[in-house]
């Protein structure tokens, strides 16, 4: 098998690097990731710059640019033919509910996925990320369990959370819905040496939705969150009655 690996860290991140040794035992791995940290990219492209995509010394490629521009670039630019499965991570802190809205690490994978492509993004959910020998097991078998019997019904989008816990502790696997949170926390305001105010993005809220079935849960509990997800925005329910309400 062809591997693409990128992620939202950044080229350097440790939890990139683990997957790509990992991964490396099952096929041909081609890593394109940020050159720094794009935490928060979400979807987002670069139109207003050329893009650059550099050979770093651990082999990866670094882009100037955010996830998506990465898995982009790589898939319609750089190999030669399409990968068989895109993985985005891992990443380090969860990435879960209302987050994938926002992460990086979540659009990686979703530009593989809206290329064709069974895109996997890849998550340690906890912060001091001491187990990424646990995303990356859960990695390897989701792999093997796809060339067993590949998904039949096109390409998929999963959004994956591994608890940060030593592989015998991992409880599980569950397929889960996304959960959600509260609203994040106020911004932080402070003020930079020119006295001028300054503000840091406060901290994502609390879990709020978290009950049986959701990622927050499965998580929570030491399980293996398995999270497919889908890209239609519209609000099918309300089309009637929004027509109605429209009607003259």
């Amino acid at each position: 098998m062809n591997f693409l690996i990128s992620n939202d860290d950044g080229y350097f991140a440790p939890g990139l690097a683990a997957l790509a040794q990992t991964l490396s035992r099952l096929g041909n791995v081609t890593v394109v990731a940020p050159e720094r940290d794009r935490s928060g990219a979400s979807n987002s492209l670069t139109l207003d710059r050329p893009l650059t995509a550099r050979r770093a010394a651990n082999g990866f490629f670094s882009v100037n640019g955010t996830p998506t521009d990465c898995v982009h670039l790589a898939i319609t630019g750089l190999m030669d033919s399409p990968p068989d499965m895109v993985f985005s991570g891992i990443n380090h802190g969860p990435n879960m509910g209302d987050d994938t809205l926002y992460s990086g690490t979540v659009a990686a994978a979703t530009e593989g996925y809206l290329l064709g492509i069974p895109s996997v993004a890849m998550s340690l959910a906890g912060k001091p990320g001491e187990h990424f020998a646990s995303a990356c097991l859960v990695a390897e078998q989701l792999v093997r369990r796809w060339q067993e019997a590949p998904w039949a019904q096109g390409a998929v989008l999963l959004n994956v959370n591994v608890p940060d816990v030593p592989p015998e502790q991992l409880g599980p696997w569950q397929v889960t819905r996304l959960g959600r949170r509260h609203h994040a926390e106020p911004v932080v305001q402070s003020r930079n040496p020119r006295g001028e105010t300054i503000y840091w993005v406060g901290a994502v809220g609390r879990a709020q939705d978290a009950g049986p079935g959701t990622d927050f849960h499965t998580v929570a509990a030491k399980g293996v969150s398995v999270t497919p997800l889908q890209l239609d925005l519209t609000a099918h329910h309300t089309l009637d009655p929004l027509s109605a309400w429209l009607a003259p």
